[in-house]
């Protein structure tokens, strides 16, 4: 019986280790999810600094929100073409929409 226990539990640790670097890329780095990025100020280099933005759709968010007079909310970066729900998900840690007097840092 023991012997089973240590096999099970051997398989156990491995299942961990195996799947344990492909949840560990899923996240970003300690220093970028403490620091956020204020959609209203970013520049394009900023918005080109998150995961999955490339120069076109940063200047696709820049052109929504001069068109809208600003990001009220995050959920709002959807409205971009090129940023879906999947992509949104994964932005969500890294974005801001400061209020007024607020700095980016400070929360959502």
């Amino acid at each position: 019986m023991a012997k089973y226990m240590i096999g099970f539990v051997l398989v156990g640790a491995m299942v961990v280790l195996a799947t344990a670097p492909a949840v560990l890329a899923q996240q970003p780095p300690a220093a970028s999810r403490s620091a956020t990025i204020d959609l209203n100020s970013a520049s394009i280099a900023d918005l080109e600094s998150l995961p999955g933005i490339g120069r076109r759709t940063a200047e696709r968010i820049l052109e929504y929100r001069q068109k809208s007079g600003g990001f009220k909310k995050i959920e709002e970066l959807m409205n971009v073409k090129g940023i879906g729900e999947k992509s949104f998900l994964r932005l969500k840690p890294l974005i801001a929409v400061a209020s007024k007097g607020e700095k980016a840092g400070g929360g959502q």
